[in-house]
């Protein structure tokens, strides 16, 4: 593969050519194992809910118009004392699945993209078969959660254990888990791009981790089309068959977003608070999803028994179970007990605030179901009322309520996700339609921007900057860029003929130095003389002992080209522990000069001074080194038993407005704040007690270690 990637990207070095080509391929194998792994992750779901749910309770899912494989089901006598009691067990069975895999605990997104920045990448490998188990017992008996958060981790912990089986680099091993991602969410979702723009976007807050783009492209789309090859291809949402482009609507747009942002920042607050509660229970860890599965139960049967009783139809499903693509469904095309007028407004409200509170259970308190599903049901249901409403007021034709309810979806999960990009295309890929591309960008630009200091998920990092998986990057970008040949060393007093005494190399060699010669003939390279060689000689026979070059060289070494980058050219260093190479013409040998290891570090280091230089010219007025400066020198100046962990840290909602002393750090969080900056850039060292914090500052906190 790196012969035709050679002829296809000419220019690019051999290394880069030789990775590009063996990631592709590995990326390719993660996607088929995704795929079959998906494939078998939902076949066991619908099939566990078909028995326990429809057959044992007598419940009728609410589902979306491609969310099933299975034929429909024979009605049955709805039993709710049944039904509100299987979230429990559901709970309860993840629970102790959670003693073998405590990482299965939770949605699974947090987890994948913590693993990624944190931990090189690796997540064990058991981590496929738990999550893969718990999450069919937490959904298939009625959790409130989706599938894409568990085949997220799923797929991320195959691409891990397919990094460490084939013995790839770290970086490696990141690029194939990100092509994991993709591949889980491709695969039970049905968005193949979507889903590769999602794995590489939601790493970070605002960035893309863009080494992926095409590995998690490739991976999706092998895994989507090994998924539709077993269950059909079709979208997973009905939709109208346009939706005309608007202008005038466009304000209306604007406005959902506008409303949806403090809805989305609600659901955060609403999980934060379930993980709360759940940890003050005086229960162990993994008793403590059958607890949220108990009042779940408890909640939404008598719902369903009230709703049942009102529509004639009991056992009639409402999204509160599960994903809740069946109440987005709703939300997009209506439903036979949808009778329009303000009824179907109120409603979608009140499942939308149900949706929310059943999630915050499951999710909060560690059942294995992902918070992708619930927040496009929840986003979809408020943008569904939002736009019957709208129809309602206005009076207007054109206003179709099922376009609101799409917008809402992404609107909601990329503005709090902080995926913009990948929520719009997901979205578009769903609805099998891309007629709806300006609103989308509209909206989830708008909630991307109001809300962009919150998120849902508190292992993203802001940006590659900040992420240990890049540390050193810059290094490895300088030394990818240079060539041996900017660096060889052509002078003559590195060259000796084949015939040269032992006595004359001793007298070439000054103190303090360790030189390599080359041995050249005719303009050839026969081999080189270390100072090793030489030394080791001298020791053996004495310096005038009539000993040549000839003698003592290796006369097979390793050797460098004109062309090779510095980054593997360091690598040969390593491997034979040199100090300096031959640099030769890779298809005639002629010699043409030495490499050392000396001279590649001085370039290193005059490189990155120059493009620091550079920095500071087009940024000096950010005075970053300024603060730098304060801030070492504060450090500094703490005494011993103060030191810890230095983080940059947003300041937590519950404390913008109140001072330093007010939010009392210390006590409520074990941080101690050394310095605030503010949203000017300006540096506070140290800060002011009394000054009330803003939602734009960022805090220096210092963790103290612990004893």
């Amino acid at each position: 593969m790196s012969g035709l990637l050679a002829r296809l990207l000419p220019g690019t070095s051999s290394r880069e050519l030789r990775v590009f080509g063996k990631t592709l391929l590995h990326a390719m194998l993660v996607g088929v194992a995704a795929g079959l792994v998906g494939a078998l992750f939902f076949a066991g779901l619908e099939l566990l809910e078909r028995v326990v749910l429809e057959n044992l309770a007598g419940y009728e899912p609410l589902r979306a118009a491609g969310e099933t494989f299975l034929p429909p089901a024979a009605p049955r006598p709805f039993r709710p004392w049944i039904l509100m009691f299987l979230p429990a067990v559901g709970g309860l069975a993840a629970g102790l699945i959670s003693l073998l895999a405590p990482e299965v605990r939770g949605g699974g997104a947090d987890a994948s993209i913590d693993a990624f920045h944190q931990h090189g990448g690796q997540l064990r490998r058991r981590v496929i078969w738990a999550k893969t188990l718990a999450s069919i017992f937490t959904l298939g008996l009625g959790g409130s959660g989706g599938r894409e958060g568990p085949t997220m981790q799923i797929g991320a912990s195959l691409g891990s254990f397919i990094g460490r089986w084939l013995r790839v680099t770290a970086r490696e091993r990141r690029i194939l888990m990100v092509a994991g991602i993709a591949a889980g969410i491709a695969a039970v979702f049905r968005t193949p791009l979507g889903a590769a723009l999602f794995a590489v976007e939601v790493l970070y807050r605002d960035d893309f981790e863009t080494d992926a783009l095409v590995p998690a492209v490739l991976a999706s789309v092998i895994a989507y089309s090994v998924v539709i090859s077993v269950f059909g291809e079709s979208t997973l949402l009905a939709h109208a068959a346009r939706y005309p482009f608007v202008p005038a609507h466009l304000p209306l747009y604007a406005l959902l977003a506008f409303l949806i942002a403090p809805l989305s920042v609600g659901f955060v607050g609403a999980l934060r608070a379930a993980q709360n509660v759940s940890a003050r229970l005086p229960l162990p860890e993994w008793a403590r999803p059958a607890v949220g599965g108990l009042v779940l139960g408890l909640a939404a049967a008598p719902i369903l028994i009230y709703f049942g009783q009102r529509v004639g139809h009991p056992g009639q499903g409402l999204g509160l179970f599960g994903g809740g693509y069946g109440a987005a469904q709703m939300a997009i095309t209506g439903a036979a007990w949808l009778h329009g007028g303000w009824g179907d407004v109120q409603l979608l409200l009140v499942l939308c605030g149900a949706k929310l509170f059943a999630s915050s259970l499951t999710i909060g308190t560690g059942g294995s179901a992902g918070d992708f599903a619930p927040s496009l049901a929840i986003g979809a249901l408020f943008g569904g009322a939002f736009g019957r409403a709208a129809q309602l007021l206005l009076a207007d034709p054109r206003i179709d309520p099922g376009a609101f309810a799409l917008v809402g979806m992404a609107t909601f999960y990329g503005g709090i996700a902080h995926v913009p990009l990948a929520a719009t295309i997901l979205v578009c890929e769903l609805a099998g339609s891309y007629d709806l591309l300006v609103p989308l960008m509209l909206g989830v630009g708008i909630t991307f921007l109001v809300i962009r200091r919150r998120t849902l998920y508190p292992a993203q990092l802001p940006s590659r900057a900040d992420s240990p998986a890049h540390a050193g990057e810059l290094v490895v970008s300088i030394l990818e860029t240079m060539r041996v040949g900017d660096l060889v060393d052509r002078s003559p007093e590195r060259t000796a003929a084949a015939e040269t005494p032992l006595s004359e190399l001793v007298a070439r060699m000054p103190s303090g130095t360790r030189p390599t010669f080359a041995v050249v003939e005719n303009g050839l390279l026969s081999g080189v003389v270390s100072t090793g060689d030489v030394v080791q000689a001298v020791e053996l026979v004495g310096p005038l002992m009539p000993v040549i070059a000839v003698d003592l060289m290796n006369a097979a070494p390793q050797v460098v080209h004109p062309e090779d980058d510095l980054y593997a050219t360091l690598a040969l260093f390593r491997q034979h522990d040199a100090d300096a190479l031959p640099v030769v013409d890779r298809e005639t040998r002629a010699y043409i000069g030495m490499l050392s290891r000396a001279a590649i570090l001085e370039a290193l280091r005059a490189r990155a001074a120059e493009r620091g230089a550079q920095v500071l010219r087009e940024h000096g007025s950010i005075a970053a080194l300024a603060q730098g400066d304060q801030l070492a020198g504060l450090l500094s100046e703490l005494p011993a038993y103060r030191r810890g962990t230095v983080q940059r840290i947003a300041v937590p909602a519950e404390t913008v407005g109140r001072s330093l002393r007010e939010a009392d750090f210390r006590n409520r969080f074990a941080y101690e704040v050394i310095a605030v900056q503010k949203a000017s850039g300006e540096l506070q060292t140290p800060p002011d007690p009394g000054r009330p914090l803003s939602g734009d500052d960022v805090l220096i906190v210092l963790q103290k270690k612990k004893d």
